[in-house]
């Protein structure tokens, strides 16, 4: 297996070099030259395999130059039901017969981004184990990836973590998470803008080859191309659960903000697993909906992005969303780097009138929106009639997901994160606090260490080279 650049101007590497290295070379994503392909033997033998086992058969096809005992090893200690607090990793909650909840958020920090970022934890540590290097993870967080990188990396030997995040724009449990981390290798700054602004200086630090190479600069981001591999891993242990046979299909409801989570089903998809429609469901920065509606995409900028009760999804440049227009043109890189040095100026691109746009169809994709009062009349409703609380984000998918859902066919919505996350929404939409888990009952009276800077990349640059060298 190995990995190119979606703009096309980087050679073939394998997984053990583009896991460090973030961005490519010439700006685009690393993505594998072709999707493995499961065949129905296959997906027989794999149904009845526990979420490790299944780990393993997945993510071995993407990652072939780590000897296979070693990433069993690692897929091993990544998830335990000591660390996910139950062995199943991703139980499915069924609300009624064809309609679901996958539960991916009992990591460490309470939302999905733990199942991904546990594994890429251990996976840097085996690769700087080996090299004896030390690597300098430059994130950027709309919410919950910036507690679910720095929970992975804590007290690592040889990673340090700088994790940037829009000021006063999280929750404030969100916030707090980060914030009150006191491990010396974890760096939280506070940039004044919205997440696009930090997602921009990850993108511009990395694109600074020089200062990238000498200070060892990795991502956590989704942009990860790891990221995506272990994701792909509950789509099928989700489609497993909510079927008895290998000839039916499924839909997924997955909210969607940077496009990481659902890109991993689109690559399930790809893959070969029956996946109907892959239904993207978006907060009132409905960016990526605009796109699937009507072929044209238009980043929007900073002072259009709006602040909502689904912060998470508050971004107006989905990075893999590169990934799905790679594969929409055929994997045509230059057709993508043309439209990517648009995008990169804050510009759109319309897609409405080529063939391309008709084709979207044939990837299953189909979106919709939420607001405010959708996502709190949701929560209620999900609460009162099935006596399951949902975090709003999650609301998000389920508001969206119930327009697209078809009789016959199981539609399986991605949780994102435990109500706990967002009390004051949960308080709006059903009267009363939702119920901490053990370990969290204070959490926002704890002490916060960070530093607030401006959305500069150099600025964050000189920050980044003062710690190293402090």
């Amino acid at each position: 297996m190995r990995y190119i650049s979606t703009r096309g101007g980087m050679l073939p590497k394998t997984f053990s070099e583009i896991l460090l290295s973030g961005l490519s070379p010439d700006g685009g994503l690393a993505i594998p030259e072709k999707y493995p392909k499961i065949s129905l033997t296959e997906l027989n033998n794999w149904r009845d395999l526990g979420y490790q086992d299944l780990a393993f058969e997945i993510i071995s096809r993407f990652v072939d130059d780590i000897p296979a005992e070693d990433l069993r090893r690692i897929i091993a200690q990544t998830y335990t039901a000591e660390v996910f607090g139950n062995a199943d990793i991703t139980p499915l909650k069924t609300l009624e017969p064809g309609w679901h909840i996958l539960g991916l958020s009992n990591g460490p920090t309470l939302a999905f981004k733990d199942i991904a970022m546990q594994l890429l934890g251990n996976l840097f540590q085996y690769q700087l184990d080996k090299t004896g290097e030390e690597l300098n993870i430059l994130g950027a967080t709309s919410g919950d990836t910036g507690s679910s990188a720095e929970y992975a990396m804590r007290g690592k030997r040889g990673i340090r973590v700088f994790m940037l995040s829009p000021f006063g724009k999280m929750s404030r449990f969100q916030t707090a998470q980060m914030f009150s981390l006191q491990d010396k290798n974890i760096f939280n700054i506070a940039i004044r803008g919205v997440f696009d602004d930090c997602q921009d200086i990850v993108k511009a630090v990395s694109n600074d080859h020089a200062f990238k190479q000498a200070h060892r600069i990795g991502t956590v981001n989704s942009i990860n191309w790891a990221r995506i591999v272990a994701q792909i891993v509950y789509y099928f242990k989700g489609y497993f659960a909510a079927t008895k046979t290998n000839d039916e299909q499924v839909s997924f409801a997955v909210p969607s903000g940077n496009f990481g989570n659902i890109c991993a089903g689109h690559v399930a998809r790809m893959m070969g697993l029956p996946i109907k429609r892959l239904i993207l469901a978006t907060n009132e920065n409905d960016v990526l909906d605009e796109f699937f509606m009507t072929g044209v995409y238009r980043p929007r900028a900073t002072t259009e992005t709006k602040h909502t009760s689904s912060p998470s999804m508050d971004i107006s440049k989905a990075s893999n969303f590169e990934r799905f227009i790679f594969d929409l043109t055929d994997r045509d890189a230059s057709q993508v780097a043309q439209w990517w040095s648009v995008v990169d100026q804050g510009k759109s691109f319309d897609i409405s009138s080529t063939p391309l746009f008709n084709k979207i169809k044939d990837f299953g994709f189909v979106s919709g929106s939420s607001n405010h009062a959708s996502r709190i009349a949701t929560i209620r409703d999900i609460y009162q009639r099935y006596q399951v609380l949902v975090d709003t984000h999650t609301a998000d998918g389920l508001k969206v997901g119930q327009a697209y859902r078809e009789n016959g066919i199981p539609l399986i919505c991605l949780e994102t994160a435990l109500p706990v996350k967002f009390s004051e929404s949960i308080q709006e939409a059903i009267g009363h606090e939702p119920k901490r888990p053990s370990g969290f009952e204070n959490l926002e009276d704890l002490p916060q260490r960070f530093v607030v800077k401006e959305a500069n990349a150099e600025t964050i640059k000189s920050y980044i080279h003062e710690q190293c060298h402090a």
